[in-house]
């Protein structure tokens, strides 16, 4: 019998399968063997595709004669910089005492293309390949993964997406920025008075990210913020006194007025004193309790962590860039202390959930959270999660949601502080779902002086519930036009309960709130994924979030290092401290040149579609062909249109009315 090689993406993970399978032979130059097993690593990407040129040399000089350029057979080439290492992995590959190879790259669609490319490259041939599926690379989950590895052809249908998600990213990227650099570049290049033609980079997700940046931005400008004026009545209820809203609903002396801007606030602050006045005229100064409604409300713990979710919290709470993030969630992963990172999914799969109680067993070691995961244990209430929301085996693809795994807890102290809080944020959102919801009793009060209603809302928080664990998880600001809540302690909550309709509360003040409506926010890095991840909708409702989930634009593996090329382009600007995104001037003279070329680019619903697609090559639905017909004519249809239009003459107005905007800024930063 031959001996059985195992292939993983890193060095580092290479480490982890031969501890786990206790190969303690000898350490070669690039692999490790004993006498029955090989391990060996590739250093991420071994073999890339091959630029144009070397299809032909004509190719070497942009030119519009040579696009579209589809090639019929695509070619691939060793990288430089790894030539080393993939010709230790490519022996390996081909040696004839290797009869079974495993294949342990990362579990995902790149991980699967990674492999997949240095095996075409090697031409290997003959040989049993399985394929190992691992969440997290504790010893018992490697063995595991193993154990049970599957025929790699089985993971065919993956490989296919691998390869044409990276042919729909070169085809698009290699014939749209030369199509448009040379359509567009020199008007752009004489506008910003470059020495050289500008390049006009474009990318199937990037280019659409930008555009994402950039609308907003410019609703941000041409939005013109109205003044607004709330009638605020002070009455005191047991001594406490509260706030309660005027709104003009029927029955009002103001319903349905001109003067309004909506039922709660007047255009004028002229027209709010005057209702100030009235009131305050009014006798008694004693409001009427009309309507009292009092409910019971409960809040579940938030969904586990996705990759996406993960980065939003991060660069909220801690202002941390998703790139960081991702490498912070890497490291952890790879000492064995949280599961695989690169997910979309944010539930535990069924089998994992029978198993749980052995996470959870293991954070007892985690002092911070070691009575939370022991009270979950005594009170055996991770039982009955199967059946909970938490699990759902239906809407998990290549891996379930970021979670501790236990183990590892000795490598922690050589984790970065900000490592450690990470390493936090995911213990208790994994620990608060077993939990019971947090309880809140809920009051809607109506009262009316003078003729005019006044409405408060009050939410007192009765029973902690998850919140002990993980406090803020449902933290987010108000709106213009929403109610606000009022706090209030058990004092409070027993006065409430025990106030019925009729009953007459004492006026203390009645006072005018001056508010505005506020523009659309701007994103910051880690909005931008979650918008990213909801195919350009940025939905800042966690519950809401998960309801309506569907495809998104990149993936989550890949999402963090699009906008760091945005970055490294010069196209956006991200402030380190806050996190906050910018369009640059080159990044809004790219979009305009995109809007009037090439629209659909900035279209997120679309590109999103060709995201869906490469999910339906890899669950199988549609072929490789199909897929591949339909991106070679939307390269070859748009190249024509371009190639065929004026429009370039005519981009100087588009950019004059963007550099306005950077004129004024400059000249506040002057003075």
């Amino acid at each position: 019998m031959g001996k059985f090689l195992y292939i993983a993406e890193k060095p580092s993970v290479a480490q982890e399968f031969a501890k786990a399978l206790k190969i303690s032979g000898s350490r070669k130059d690039g692999y490790i063997e004993s006498d029955d097993a090989i391990v060996t690593w590739c250093v991420g990407h071994l073999v890339t595709m091959s630029y144009p040129a070397a299809y032909d040399e004509k190719y070497r000089r942009w030119s519009l004669d040579t696009l579209p350029f589809l090639p019929k057979e695509w070619k691939y080439e060793v990288i430089d910089s790894v030539k080393k290492q993939y010709r230790i992995v490519s022996s390996l590959l081909r040696r004839e005492d290797i009869s079974r190879i495993y294949v342990c790259t990362d579990s995902g669609r790149e991980g699967e293309y990674i492999y997949r490319l240095v095996e075409q490259m090697a031409g290997v041939s003959g040989k049993e390949r399985r394929r190992v599926w691992i969440d997290s690379q504790t010893e018992e989950e490697i063995l595991r993964g193993i154990r049970e590895a599957k025929d790699l052809s089985e993971y065919d249908n993956l490989s296919n997406a691998a390869y044409l998600r990276a042919k729909e990213d070169y085809l698009m990227g290699i014939n749209f920025s030369r199509l448009l650099t040379l359509r567009y570049g020199s008007a752009i290049s004489d506008f910003q008075h470059m020495e050289k033609r500008a390049v006009v980079s474009v990318g199937r997700v990037m280019t659409c990210v930008l555009g994402m940046v950039v609308r907003r931005e410019r609703e941000i400008r041409s939005f013109v913020k109205t003044p607004f004026y709330r009638v605020l009545l002070t009455q005191e209820l047991d001594g406490k006194p509260f706030d309660a809203e005027c709104r003009a609903v029927e029955g009002s002396a103001y319903f349905q007025s001109p003067l309004l801007y909506k039922e709660n606030g007047f255009k004028r602050k002229e027209d709010a004193e005057a209702l100030c006045a009235k009131l305050k005229a009014t006798e008694p100064q004693l409001a009427e309790v009309v309507k009292i409604e009092r409910k019971k409300e409960q809040k579940y713990a938030p969904l586990l962590f996705n990759l996406a979710e993960l980065q939003n919290e991060c660069s909220r709470r801690f202002h941390i860039s998703p790139d960081e993030t991702l490498k912070i969630t890497q490291e952890l992963y790879e000492k064995k202390l949280v599961t695989y990172p690169r997910t979309d999914a944010r539930v535990l799969s069924s089998a994992v959930a029978k198993e749980i109680y052995k996470n959870i067993g293991g954070l007892r070691s985690y002092a911070p959270a070691a009575g939370f995961a022991s009270e979950v244990l005594e009170k055996k209430s991770w039982q009955g999660i199967a059946k909970s929301r938490y699990v759902n085996d239906k809407q998990i693809t290549d891996h379930y949601a970021i979670v501790p795994t236990g183990q590892g807890l000795a490598a922690l102290a050589r984790v970065a502080p900000t490592g450690q809080q990470v390493y936090d944020l995911i213990v208790r959102r994994f620990l608060s779902i077993f939990y019971p919801p947090a309880v809140y009793q809920k009051a809607a009060l109506v009262t009316k002086l003078g003729g005019e209603q006044f409405f408060a809302n009050f939410r007192i928080l009765m029973e902690e519930g998850y919140l002990a664990v993980a406090p803020n998880s449902f933290e987010k600001k108000k709106k213009d036009d929403e109610e606000e809540e009022t706090g209030g302690d058990a004092q409070m909550l027993e006065a409430l309960m025990k106030l019925r309709k009729g009953a007459k509360l004492p006026v203390k003040d009645v006072k005018i709130k001056e508010g505005e409506t506020t523009p659309p926010k701007r994103y910051n890095s880690g909005s931008m994924i979650l918008a990213m991840e909801n195919a350009g909708q940025l939905i800042e409702d966690e519950e809401l979030r998960a309801q309506i989930k569907g495809s998104g634009i990149g993936t989550s593996a890949t999402r963090a290092e699009i906008l760091n090329k945005l970055v490294k382009n010069k196209y956006i600007a991200l402030n380190k401290k806050t996190q906050i995104i910018t369009p640059t001037l080159l990044g809004e003279n790219i979009f305009d040149v995109v809007n009037v070329s090439i629209r659909s680019l900035l279209n997120p619903e679309l590109t999103a579609s060709w995201e869906k697609g490469l999910t339906y090559v890899a669950e199988g639905q549609i072929t490789p062909e199909e897929y591949m017909g339909k991106l070679e004519n939307f390269v070859s249809r748009h190249t024509r249109q371009v190639k065929e239009s004026r429009q370039h003459t005519a981009m100087r107005p588009y950019f004059e009315a963007a550099a306005a905007y950077y004129k004024k800024e400059n000249s506040r930063r002057k003075t």
